[in-house]
């Protein structure tokens, strides 16, 4: 790329257009952190400048940069409606400096939050997909059982989770194994349904000529048919940590006593807005975070269909 493909872009423009905008007398009787808002922009446009010259590839470079101006946008509008002209109720909705001022007070805080809805996420997760990939292997491997297996999956599958949290909270003993229950529940169902589908979707030309070569029923599974299936097996884990995720923050706003869900029900029931937005919008980047590490898992894993 040349020089100015690298540096010389629309997103380095709205920069200097979000740093204009705090130019403006703040009409807000509120305090807006005018400097904490500028000071996350700022390490916002370092981190660009830093990917400009290290990143090779035009198309990443130009996603980047296309999220990091849609940020400037975001903030720019922000700023005009509630610290500088004063067009949103600041009660409900803070400047953005102010919630970038109250994440970094309340950064030791979200970050063990942070740390305890992954841990749940992260524990329901895994025993789903160790539990739901060999059954639905082993279930879909018959045809006719697996048939029969979809309908029922479809029927389970249609129940919200949550509804079981009641039944969780008088058969397991802690708020936190009710939790890692609801996101099994989550995670299993579309798992073992993408499983079943991938087992049943695997092309018959494949396993006639793992039948011609004696493989036995173990390697038949999980080395013929397990690695033809796993498009379809990733496709029912992203479905299942998406909704994990939005039924473990509702679960958290039910009892919990720590995680995200948590510290955004504790704060909106005193009216405090500020910290309910910061908690949303951590709970927004951390979810995307998530997914874009799984994703980039799931291109590595299938990097050989390429």
């Amino acid at each position: 790329m040349t020089t100015k493909k690298r540096y010389l872009r629309v997103t380095h423009l709205l920069f200097i257009v979000l740093l204009l905008i705090q130019l403006i007398p703040d009409k807000s009787t509120n305090p807006t952190f005018t400097g904490a808002l500028i000071a996350f922009a700022a390490g916002l446009e370092l981190i660009a400048f830093i990917a400009s010259t290290f990143i090779k590839k035009e198309q990443g470079l130009a996603l980047l940069l296309d999220i990091v101006g849609f940020i400037y946008v975001l903030l720019g509008v922000w700023s005009l409606a509630t610290a500088k002209f004063n067009v949103l109720n600041p009660l409900l909705f803070p400047a953005p400096g102010e919630v970038i001022h109250q994440f970094a007070e309340d950064k030791q805080q979200i970050l063990i939050n942070i740390g305890s809805s992954l841990g749940t996420t992260l524990a329901g997760f895994l025993i789903a997909v160790a539990v739901a990939v060999p059954l639905g292997l082993f279930i879909g491997w018959s045809a006719r059982i697996g048939s029969a297996a979809t309908y029922i999956t479809k029927f389970f599958s249609s129940i919200p989770p949550i509804v079981y949290i009641p039944y969780g909270i008088a058969l397991l003993p802690t708020f936190k194994s009710v939790s890692v229950f609801v996101i099994f529940l989550a995670t299993f169902w579309p798992v073992f349904a993408g499983t079943m589908s991938g087992v049943l979707g695997v092309d018959k030309r494949i396993i006639d000529s793992a039948k011609v070569l004696n493989v036995s029923k173990p390697e038949m599974l999980f080395s013929v048919i397990l690695p033809a299936s796993l498009q379809q097996i990733f496709l029912g884990c992203n479905q299942g940590l998406s909704v994990s995720f939005i039924l473990l923050t509702s679960a958290e706003m039910i009892g919990a006593r720590d995680g995200m869900g948590y510290y955004v029900k504790y704060y909106s029931d005193f009216g405090d807005y500020t910290r309910t937005i910061t908690g949303l919008l951590v709970i927004g980047i951390v979810v995307i975070a998530v997914t874009f590490l799984f994703n980039k898992l799931q291109s590595h894993l299938l990097r050989w269909k390429r």
